[in-house]
């Protein structure tokens, strides 16, 4: 008797026990389903919500609210690290524009560069070569260009050479220009202009090439035309443009540091792009040595400019000495071109440039452009 009440009580408790099981699983696909109803509805409003935020800024259905799903599933998961989920959903799914935030637009460089040395030590006896160079200047672009990485410089700068067999004097110009002009927050691209042939060479027309053939490169707003030969003494002879042309190499040693005369505007000047075409750029027809940079200053003052230039202490050059190159013999005719700048600046400048494109190249250092520019006029017979 006592075993068989034992029994029955066994099977009722076998038959709660498996109908509490049925209904654990009956409740548990309840949940399943519910949860998987609430997923689906979940991306299709997220998905609204997007449509309708790009469309007209407000979320799903134009009234901002959203929809979250979490993933119960996990396992080994705290309601904190549900409710930390849920946080970072509702980051998540705030508008777009908010989303990511707008880079902090860069400073201006201020006026005067911290870092800048002050004088300078030039000398040409070490050995010089592209690869040391290259090593020295990381941080340049191919094409000889260099942007601060941390202000927003007001001008853009092109350097321009006009340049012809003098591949050395390029090596030590590079070694000393490329850390300078960095430590002045410059904004800059180098173009080396080379003249092809053997003819004449003519140092104002290649100016007038590298400007045109800069812009087609970027947007420059500032242009700086330096001879190949002439090094700063001073880092705070600060290359780009001012309210005026400006003359940068005022005290070179060859002249004793000392300004030559009151019109001298040869070696390194600068101008706008605005002061650049004011005068017509250069002229084109001074072939040889001589006579372009006279001409450069009458059409400055002829033009209501006047030209600026730094302290005597700051604007120090040291030249590479060198032999005059051949076929840049002096130009007899430019003592009559200089007094005919009036006449001729209109015609004769950079809205007459004619020359023909060769090769534009871009090594890790510089930008070389090589030019035919043609030959000089025939002088006219004596008697």
């Amino acid at each position: 008797m006592t075993r068989l009440m034992l029994g029955r009580t066994l099977e009722r408790i076998c038959k709660g026990v498996l109908l509490l099981c049925l209904l654990h699983f009956l409740i548990m696909m309840i949940l399943y389903f519910d949860v998987y109803s609430q997923r689906f509805d979940l991306f299709s409003r997220f998905n609204n919500g997007r449509n309708g935020s790009r469309n007209n800024g407000t979320g799903a259905a134009g009234s901002g609210h959203h929809y979250y799903y979490y993933n119960l599933s996990k396992p080994n998961t705290t309601l904190a690290s549900y409710l930390a989920t849920g946080e970072q959903l509702a980051l998540s799914m705030q508008p777009e524009t908010n989303q990511t935030p707008s880079l902090k637009p860069l400073p201006p460089c201020p006026e005067n560069p911290p870092g800048l040395v002050g004088r300078l030590l030039i000398e040409f006896s070490s050995q010089m070569t592209m690869e040391r160079v290259q090593k020295e200047n990381p941080n340049v672009t191919e094409g000889g260009r260099y942007t601060p990485p941390d202000c927003r410089p007001r001008w853009k700068v092109a350097i321009i050479i006009p340049f012809r067999h003098r591949e050395n004097h390029l090596k030590y110009w590079l070694h000393y220009l490329h850390p300078i002009l960095r430590r002045q927050r410059i904004d800059y691209g180098i173009y080396i202009i080379n003249q092809l042939g053997e003819d004449t060479f003519n140092r104002a027309k290649l100016l007038n090439v590298g400007y045109r053939e800069a812009l087609k490169d970027a947007e420059y707003n500032c242009f700086i035309f330096s001879d190949v030969d002439l090094i700063p003494m001073d880092d705070r002879n600060l290359y780009h443009c001012y309210d005026q042309p400006r003359h940068f190499a005022i005290a070179m040693d060859k002249f004793g540091f000392r300004l030559p005369y009151a019109g001298y505007f040869g070696g390194v000047s600068g101008l706008s792009k605005k002061q650049f075409l004011k005068i017509n750029g250069f002229p084109n027809e001074y072939w040889g040595w001589g006579g372009e940079d006279d001409d450069i200053y009458n059409r400055i003052t002829l033009n209501g400019m006047k030209v600026s230039r730094p302290d005597v202490r700051i604007g120090r050059y040291r030249m590479i000495k060198h032999e005059r190159d051949k076929h840049n013999e002096p130009n007899p005719q430019r003592f009559n071109k200089i007094q005919n700048t009036k006449n001729t600046m209109k015609k004769d400048g950079i809205s007459s440039l004619i020359y023909r494109l060769v090769q534009v190249k871009r090594y890790p250092l510089y930008t070389n452009i090589s030019v035919e520019i043609g030959k000089p006029p025939p002088r006219p017979i004596k008697g």
